[in-house]
């Protein structure tokens, strides 16, 4: 009888692990990447997530009064694509705002005219571009300096989306031109 019982523990022992290893591995449920959204691009024309499908799209997140990192990024990115060549004509590159109450339509279109022709910035109500960048999982702060303005904290990285409008990859802030070069063309190959 003793027998029984200590095949029955160590049984319940081996599927108490066994379980606690599947939901180990399987990793906690993630929340689905993007959602509907209706906003502005530059030019003021409606724009939805339905622009990130078909092509392959490298989406940033910044805002046009920032002083380092969003310039950086966006010169980066007119390079990357020029690099790219006849590839890089299949790419889609977003730049949307974590900013909208100053980045109107036309501060947008002016800002990026010192860029890209290739970027485009989507803009819009406060309220649609913070649930925007909620469903993509971009962090976005507004931080309150002590001369009464503010500035924006937010996430830096360049988003990689596949044709199929799913979240691809990510190029750091400042990674290297070679390595956000070859995610790039993966992205364009592969996706």
């Amino acid at each position: 009888m003793m027998r029984y019982i200590l095949i029955g523990i160590v049984a319940l022992i081996v599927v108490g692990f066994g379980a606690m290893g599947y939901f180990f591995y399987r990793g906690p449920a993630t929340e689905p990447f993007g959602a509907p959204f209706e906003l502005v691009d530059h030019n003021g024309q409606t724009i939805t997530e339905g622009a990130f499908r078909g092509n392959p799209t490298a989406l940033f997140f910044g805002f046009t009064h920032c002083p380092d990192v969003c310039p950086t990024t966006l010169f980066e990115m007119e390079g990357w694509i020029d690099e790219l060549g006849d590839a890089g004509d299949e790419l889609r590159a977003f730049f949307v705002t974590v900013d909208p109450e100053r980045d109107t339509p036309e501060v947008m279109k002016t800002y990026l005219s010192n860029f890209s022709e290739h970027i485009t910035g989507i803009t819009g109500d406060p309220g649609d571009v913070a649930e925007m960048i909620k469903s993509f999982h971009v962090f976005a702060r507004k931080v309150e300096l002590e001369d009464g303005d503010y500035t924006m904290d937010h996430t830096a990285s360049v988003m990689l989306i596949g044709r199929d409008g799913d979240f691809f990859g990510t190029i750091a802030y400042g990674e290297n031109a070679e390595t956000a070069l070859v995610k790039l063309r993966r992205l364009i190959e592969e996706s």
